[in-house]
Parts: C-alpha cells; sequence; structure tokens
C-alpha cells in the first residue's frame, strides 16, 4: 500500500471546522470544496469575479460551485455577480434552524473538571453577569466541542453578541445563550476559526453599525434609530461599498419615480449597480467601470459616535479577561 506526505506551508493557514469539512465531504463536489477553500483563504472580502479569475474557472462551473455552497447553508450571497439576475431583497435568505447536540450532566461535568473550557465558562458567566444553567453550558459546549470555536473566539462571540444586545436595546441588556448560539453557528459557517479572523468580522460589522446614523440622515431621515427593516437594508448597502453621492443618485431617481422612499425600488436600483460594479458616482454616470481600475474602497472619513468604544478595544478587553480566568484556573490546580 502505498503512502503520502502532506506538506504545510508555514505562512498561511486556513482552518476548517469539523462540521463544515464533513458537510463538504457529504457532498461530494470537489469543485464546491475548493471554492470554499477558496472563500476562506480571502475571508470572504473579494469579490465573485476576482474569485473565479483566480481559480481559473468559467463562469457556468464557478456558478456551480457557488450553488452548491449555498444549498448546503455553507455561504450568504447577499449580492449576485453580473451573469446573474440582481436580488430583490439586501438580506441572504435564513438557514434553517440549527440545533446543538444534547448533553448529559456528566458530560457536562467532565468538560468543567478544569481546563480551557472551565476558564471560558467562568470569563463567559462574569461577562453576562449571572450563573450559566445547565441549558446555558451545553450550547457552550456545542459551540467549543461540535462547532469546533476556540475558546477565545467564543469568548470574542458572546462580547460581539452583548456589544450589539446593548446598542439595539440599551446598557444593561444581555443576549440569551440561544442567540449566542445562532450567531455561533453563523461564525462557523464563515470559518471563522482564530482571534485574527473573528476580530477583523467583529470591527467590520462595528463600521457598519457606526455607518447607520449617518446614512439615515443621508436619505433625509433624521436622527432616529432605523427600523429593522431599515438597518437590514442599509447594512446591505454599506457592505456593497457605495460613495454616498452614488446613494444619493439612487435616493434621487426613487424620489423621482415614486415621489418618496420606496426601499424595495431603491433596493433594485442599488443592486443593479453592485452587480455591474457601479459604486462611485463616476462609474455610475459612465455606465461601467473605467477599464484597468479597481473597485474603490468605501470612504471611512465619518466621525465615530461620541462615547463608544473602538470595536479593537472591546477586542482587546474581551481576551485579557478570559486570560485573567486562564491564569486564575492554573493557580487553583497548583494549590489542590
Amino acid at each position: 500500500m502505498s503512502g503520502y506526505v502532506l506538506h504545510l506551508p508555514e505562512d498561511e493557514s486556513v482552518v476548517l471546522s469539523g462540521p463544515v469539512a464533513r458537510r463538504l465531504i457529504e457532498t461530494g463536489d470537489g469543485d464546491a470544496a475548493l471554492l470554499y477553500i477558496a472563500v476562506l483563504r480571502n475571508r470572504g472580502s473579494i469579490d465573485d469575479e476576482r474569485l473565479r479569475l483566480q481559480l481559473r474557472w468559467p463562469v457556468e462551473r464557478f456558478q456551480r460551485g457557488l450553488d452548491a455552497l449555498a444549498g448546503q447553508g455553507l455561504i450568504a450571497r447577499p449580492g449576485r455577480s453580473a451573469d446573474r439576475p440582481a436580488p430583490q431583497q439586501p438580506a441572504p435568505a435564513q438557514p434553517a434552524a440549527e440545533q446543538g447536540p444534547e448533553y448529559t450532566r456528566a458530560d457536562l461535568a467532565r468538560a468543567l473538571e478544569g481546563g480551557e473550557f472551565a476558564s471560558l465558562a467562568n470569563a463567559v458567566e462574569e461577562k453576562l453577569g449571572k450563573k450559566l444553567t445547565t441549558r446555558d453550558l451545553a450550547v457552550l459546549l456545542g459551540l467549543y466541542d461540535e462547532q469546533g470555536l476556540p475558546a477565545d473566539v467564543i469568548f470574542l462571540l458572546v462580547g460581539f453578541c452583548s456589544e450589539r444586545t446593548a446598542a439595539q436595546f440599551g446598557e444593561g441588556r444581555r443576549p440569551t445563550l440561544r442567540q449566542i448560539e445562532k450567531e455561533g453557528f453563523a461564525w462557523a459557517r464563515l470559518g471563522l476559526m482564530n482571534q485574527e479572523s473573528a476580530a477583523a468580522y467583529i470591527k467590520k460589522c462595528q463600521r457598519q453599525r457606526e455607518a447607520l446614523p449617518r446614512l439615515m440622515r443621508l436619505l433625509r431621515l433624521g436622527e432616529r434609530a432605523p427600523s429593522p427593516g431599515e438597518e437590514k437594508y442599509l447594512t446591505a448597502w454599506e457592505g456593497m461599498g457605495f460613495e454616498d453621492e452614488a446613494l444619493l443618485r439612487a435616493y434621487d431617481k426613487t424620489v423621482m419615480k415614486c415621489g418618496e422612499l420606496r426601499w424595495q425600488y431603491m433596493n433594485t436600483i442599488l443592486c443593479s449597480w453592485h452587480g455591474k460594479g457601479l459604486h462611485t458616482l463616476a462609474e455610475v454616470e459612465a455606465g461601467d467601470r473605467p477599464a484597468g481600475s479597481s473597485r474603490p474602497r468605501r470612504r471611512a472619513d465619518a466621525p465615530k459616535p461620541e462615547g463608544r468604544r473602538a470595536a479593537g478595544e472591546a477586542v482587546q478587553e474581551d481576551l485579557a479577561r478570559l486570560e485573567k480566568f486562564r491564569q486564575q484556573l492554573r493557580r487553583e490546580k497548583e494549590d489542590t
């Protein structure tokens, strides 16, 4: 029987969680697996056309791979490339409800006997300001054991959910473990398996959330907070990378046609532009992106809201708190 030796480069790593790897293997689709690895390597920040060119695939093969991954719930597709119809809604389709594994009390007791999970549980209790129930611990262990999220990533996840809940409902409000579990499943699908990728995702979401008041003012909606439906549209448009001037042009076209702001109509315009790679006013007016140019980055010169911690500071504080619990646990084991 012949064997082989796997050579792993040291300059870069791409991590697949156990459940994701199992799902890719079960599909039996090599193109889907290769495409998913390419998406992970680019951390989801590359557009469809550039990703297709990296793989050197024809359009049909690339689209079949995307459809396979989307069908498995491994990717979400809020926008599509030019060869596909533009979507009419910004939010990706939600996957079917996911359920973590069942753990017995004996399973939980063994997990809490010491080590990384025990320190994680203690740190989460302090972060949420409550004693974790048996069901809460089972959810936490499911993210750690079944989904394969590292302890430091789970703690960043808890901090992310806590910040988001406080922003939505006011200081003092905390997320439920079910809400944390649901977000954790999404992180596993996105391949957020280390501090670097998780922190980058948190910062991206923070930038999008901080942009909401500015976008509300841009669309003549005043200083009020957006409704959940409005927030989905604004977040999707922010993520597409439009210049303010391009958004204003879409707003103007919507009002001229409809007599008022119609969210779905404006979204249809922007999704069409996004599919064609038109994100600045100059590109929209020209009708196409200038040859040889790359997609411009969205301007990030908007001031941050007063009194809000930067996303990076929150991440570092959470990691420091988790390390404190790890050191405390080590001292307790040494004392015994």
